[in-house]
């Protein structure tokens, strides 16, 4: 009997313990932190922009390129160096494949159901699928080829028309975005958008200002995402401005939807409600408006702040300009445009491309993951729950993986067809990689290569442009490059004979 006391006593204080350990809170090894966490807002008073440069400043305070930070409720992980990346997003890749919710993708972004905004699961995978392998294949993207070259031809009559008398200074920021913009709403919608001489009416006016709006909330950040309690009393009053404004967006996309199904056009937009006739539940309006909105976001603002940072560098670097030039003219010819096809053939101008995309990043931070289960990455406790900042902007300027970081030089890509992902990040790295890779590198190696092999590039004082970086999600000047630039002698009749192909 005493022994059956014994042994039922002694589980009951097992099962107590058992139980105490497992509602006790866990004691985690955190990454460094750079200062004391305050009560209620945590480091909330530490962040500043640019972000990038700021926490790549307080990683130096750390001495460490890991560090955590408590922002009101959330706990954050910032990692800048490659072999944490790779840690986090290829070994714990599962682990990271999820995003954090804020109020602008539950507002816009139709409740976190976009590919960009959602978490990983079914839904994620499915539209992940339909992007990756149907919207943006190889196959569909030679399908849209006339549309790149087309927009090509209206870049280069803009400028040849600015500047057919000689010298002429332009401000190109204004026409790399008309570029870029029309390029992906045509693959989406069949139609041009924006244009230098009219920035269009109606129904094309309302979209193009209402995109610009999104672009602007987005680079937004608000408390409410990090001190929930403000959304009680709408703190700022942002809540109540992105209802509005997600409801206004939606309209405006329920209605280009709407057109395509009518009128049955041979577009994204009408591939997709093609596909929801066969699968009404998978293809729904609501993701199909969430796809034309993750296309806009992802392929617009990027490749044109990329193609503006490349010719900031060129006129800044002649002697590079020069080379890649000389690349042009011996293996393309004089005789016609560069096409996509040469692009494979063009080392050193993917070497400039991929020395902008170093330098400059159109991401500097990519959009943030969060961890769904506890991990360890650096020897570090990570939580679940804990949102993760990569800081691809530190990443490409570590000195332990760059020789002179900071220094503009694309021979240090050559011979080097493809760089391990961890260390160049322009796209992201994993699952959550950026699905349209193959479009931006297309866009931006065209757009460039055909302003190089087309016109000559002057700065419009002695002075170097500046590089100052402006603030925002992609990382934009702070101010807009204006350049001297004239149709280069040897290339006018090439250009005029492509201006009237239009």
């Amino acid at each position: 009997m005493e022994v059956v006391i014994i042994i039922s006593t002694a589980l009951l204080f097992l099962f107590v313990y058992l139980v105490y350990r497992s509602l006790a809170p866990r004691s985690y090894r955190l990454p460094p932190s750079p200062a004391v966490s305050l009560p209620i807002i945590g480091h909330l008073h530490l962040i500043k922009q640019p972000l990038h440069r700021h926490l790549h400043h307080l990683s130096q305070i750390c001495g460490s390129p890991i560090f955590s930070l408590k922002l009101g409720v959330r706990r954050v992980v910032v990692v800048s160096s490659p072999d944490l990346v790779e840690e986090c997003l290829a070994k714990n890749d599962i682990i990271f494949a999820s995003r954090p919710q804020v109020l602008m993708d539950k507002y816009v972004g139709y409740n976190h159901k976009t590919v960009s905004g959602a978490s990983y699961g079914d839904h994620w995978r499915n539209l992940r699928r339909i992007v990756a392998q149907d919207l943006l294949s190889v196959a569909r993207l030679n399908g849209f080829l006339h549309i790149r070259v087309d927009e090509i031809r209206h870049l280069l009559s803009g400028l040849e028309k600015a500047s057919r008398h000689g010298f002429s200074k332009v401000e190109l920021r204004p026409r790399l975005s008309e570029f870029t913009f029309n390029v992906i709403v045509r693959m989406m919608a069949g139609k041009r958008y924006f244009t230098q001489e009219k920035e269009g009416e109606g129904e094309q006016g309302r979209f193009l200002e209402t995109i610009n709006q999104v672009f602007e909330i987005a680079q937004a950040s608000d408390p409410q995402d990090f001190l929930p309690f403000l959304q009680w009393i709408d703190y700022g009053g942002f809540k109540k401005k992105i209802v509005a404004f997600s409801k206004k967006l939606d309209g405006l996309l329920q209605n280009l939807v709407d057109q395509h199904r009518v009128e049955k056009r041979n577009t994204i937009i009408g591939h997709l409600l093609s596909l929801q006739e066969s699968q009404p539940e998978l293809y729904t309006d609501e993701t199909i408006k969430g796809i034309i909105l993750t296309l806009i976001f992802a392929g617009t603002d990027t490749s044109s702040v990329t193609l503006e940072w490349a010719m900031s560098l060129l006129v800044n670097h002649p002697q590079v300009l020069e080379k890649a030039r000389k690349e042009l003219d011996s293996r393309v010819g004089l005789d016609r445009l560069i096409n996509e096809e040469d692009l494979s053939n063009l080392p050193y101008l993917r070497s400039i491309i991929s020395e902008t995309f170093r330098l400059f990043p159109a991401l500097p931070l990519l959009i943030p993951h969060q961890s769904s289960q506890d991990c360890v990455v650096g020897g570090f406790d990570i939580p679940r729950g804990t949102m993760l900042f990569v800081n691809a902007w530190a990443v490409h300027r570590d000195p332990k993986v760059w020789d002179e970081p900071t220094v503009f030089n694309p021979d240090r890509f050559e011979g080097k067809d493809q760089v391990e992902t961890h260390k160049l990040l322009p796209f992201g790295m994993g699952r959550r990689a950026c699905p349209g890779l193959v479009l931006g590198q297309r866009t931006v190696g065209l757009a460039l290569g055909s302003l190089i092999q087309c016109f000559e590039w002057e700065r419009t004082t002695a002075e170097e442009v500046d590089l100052d970086e402006g603030l925002g999600l992609t990382m934009p000047k702070s101010k807009p490059l204006e350049v001297m630039c004239k149709p280069r002698e040897v290339m006018y009749e090439v250009i005029q004979a492509t201006i009237l192909q239009g």
